[in-house]
């Protein structure tokens, strides 16, 4: 292997310097579509499992965030010492070889497959329902109608197929658009409805709110908290776009990192509000608009709506604007869903670990041609094939994409902290960014992934709206889709590994460490972060990456380092020529 061929993997001529912080931002909370999360998922976090969260719900919430925030926290580390739109499959290849690696990137693009089948189902339902709500029943009534809202989603995935394929930037303004529409209509359905509470102009069975709302540590772990975080967790997943990003940001070093973190928080603070004031507003009972009744999961924000804005023509409008808020909130996130499995599946490509036809990028528009338009067919005909087999097996989708996010989100964690474990102690910070951080991350997901694989395999877990179990060959559907979609990627890469060996024997993504730095000519050598402007370059253990005429240098020791190393713990897979 060349210093050429490692050059020419680390440019995927995508379109750098397009993506500020704020574009990132806004593609990271844009991704997690936020409106539609809540009005999906609120229920069965108030629900729970055996249990009901109840009005601990917030806290419920407030729990999942911490993973999701130690995640990022490691999203951010990686990111520093390789900006590559591959992400956890690139950084779980370094830290531990390419199988793991394969697999991590395996799971990005299986789970983002999944959820564009349960996106496209809602943005296709939504279309209906906003259009009929401008006094056009029987339009609103196709909402109800399988194939009409079959052939719709499919148009939204075509859709927004075409504007990744079309180029980044205006990916980025449309995301503008979309979720400043979004988040008002959030904004205002919150304030709304805590005025209301606060004004004695609610309900009878609203609440006021309390701060032991946020406390959910009196709940039963096993019966209550654990299955609900399965589902909070899922209305976090997104925000990682805004790494995906990273060769196409301005500075990508620190851009996409702190845009994680960022998305995060915000992400935080917007589910705070508007759950405290969902519960507040509509109570916890199991009848009428209560959120622990089971007619209301679906969709609580349709269910409370016509209750809290009234009826008359305001009401109408009011409805109609939660509606479209809904709409926006899934096609936004079916956009942002294709970039970060488009780029996947691009840096996959260029490392050889999938057909290089896929490194393809557009001449004009800069973008993964291949990769953008392979997604949106493969997730078109993954939405087919599930309505066609049963549209309650869409309702399978959300439980086992919480499979497939904390696997790859775990895994990340954990190659974080071995990625720079020979560089760990070097200070407090790395200690607690790089290593008890992103470790406790892996750990909370790790422990996410084996309960849910228990309680989802389960026949009762999941019961369609006729009270009859949801299963596929006896087993819950959500384990099967979940655990089913990792196997098939083992099968996948096995048959690769026997077709095309190359990155399977490390030679053309190599496992490395942080531990060689590239001395700076003319500069007095000294160690610092990866992304430090003048500072050294990290340098690959096999030094095949080491430009001509450089000295490399030993992180801990200073001394020059002259030959291949392969850094302990050896993997004898990993060839040793440069």
């Amino acid at each position: 292997m060349t210093t050429a061929d490692v050059r020419e993997a680390g440019d995927k001529g995508l379109k750098g310097g397009a993506l500020g912080l704020v574009s990132s931002v806004v593609v990271g909370v844009a991704s997690t579509a936020p409106a539609y999360s809540l009005a999906a998922s609120l229920g069965f976090i108030v629900v729970g499992g055996t249990l009901a969260a109840g009005v601990k719900a917030p806290g419920i919430v407030l729990l999942a965030f911490i993973p999701m925030y130690l995640i990022a926290v490691a999203y951010q580390e990686l990111n520093k010492a390789e900006p590559d739109c591959g992400t956890t499959f690139t950084w779980a290849t370094r830290a531990f070889g390419p199988v793991t690696g394969w697999m991590g990137g395996w799971g990005i693009i299986v789970a983002d497959v999944i959820v564009m089948a349960n996106l496209a189902q809602i943005a296709g339902q939504y279309s209906f329902t906003f259009v009929g709500g401008f006094g056009l029943p029987a339009v609103g009534a196709l909402a109800n109608n399988t194939v009409a809202v079959t052939i719709a989603g499919l148009v939204w995935i075509a859709l927004m197929t075409w504007i990744c394929y079309r180029g980044i930037e205006v990916s980025a303004r449309v995301q503008y658009v979309l979720l400043a529409f979004e988040v008002v209509i959030l904004i205002f359905f919150a304030a709304f409805a805590l005025v209301r509470v606060y004004t004695g102009t609610a309900e009878p069975y609203s609440l006021i709110p309390q701060w032991s709302w946020f406390n959910p540590f009196t709940l039963d772990f096993g019966q209550t908290i654990a299955p609900a975080l399965l589902t909070a967790i899922f209305i976090y997943w997104g925000w990682d776009t805004a790494v995906s990003v990273n060769e196409e940001t301005k500075d990508p070093g620190k851009t996409p990192g702190r845009a994680a973190i960022i998305s995060t928080l915000l992400l935080l603070a917007t589910y705070a509000v508007v759950t405290v004031a969902t519960v507040a507003f509509a109570g916890v009972g199991t009848k009428g608009i209560g959120l622990a009744n089971p007619a209301n999961s679906s969709d609580v924000f349709s269910a409370i709506g016509p209750t809290l804005f009234g009826g008359g023509a305001v009401g109408a409008i009011l409805m109609t604007l939660l509606g479209f808020s809904i709409l926006t909130s899934a096609s936004a996130s079916t956009q942002t869903t294709i970039l970060p499995t488009a780029r996947t599946a691009l840096s996959m490509a260029v490392y050889k670990a999938i057909p290089e036809k896929f490194a393809r990028i557009h001449p004009r528009f800069l973008t993964p041609t291949w990769s953008t338009i392979g997604m949106g067919l493969i997730s078109a005909v993954f939405y087919l094939v599930f309505t066609a087999i049963s549209v309650s097996l869409l309702n399978a989708l959300i439980g086992s994409i919480g499979l497939m996010i904390a696997f790859y989100y775990g895994l990340t964690g954990f190659a974080c902290v071995w990625f720079y474990r020979k560089t760990l102690f070097s200070s407090a910070r790395h200690a607690i960014m790089r290593g008890l951080f992103p470790l406790a991350g892996g750990l909370m997901l790790l422990a996410v992934f084996i309960y849910g694989v228990i309680s989802f395999s389960a026949p009762d877990w999941l019961t369609d709206a006729n009270g009859k179990n949801v299963t596929i060959f006896g087993i819950g559907a959500e384990a099967v889709v979940g655990v089913g979609g990792i196997l098939i990627g083992a099968v996948l890469l096995i048959i690769w590994r026997i077709v095309r060996p190359d990155f399977f024997q490390g030679r053309t993504l190599p496992r490395r460490s942080d531990d060689l730095v590239l001395s700076p000519a003319g500069v007095e050598p000294t160690f610092g972060l990866p992304d430090s402007g003048t500072l050294p370059t990290l340098i690959a253990p096999d030094l095949s990456n080491l430009p001509p005429g450089r000295t490399a240098l030993n992180a801990e020791t200073l001394e020059p380092v002259d030959e291949p190393a392969d850094l302990p713990p050896a993997d004898p897979s990993l060839p040793r020529n440069v």
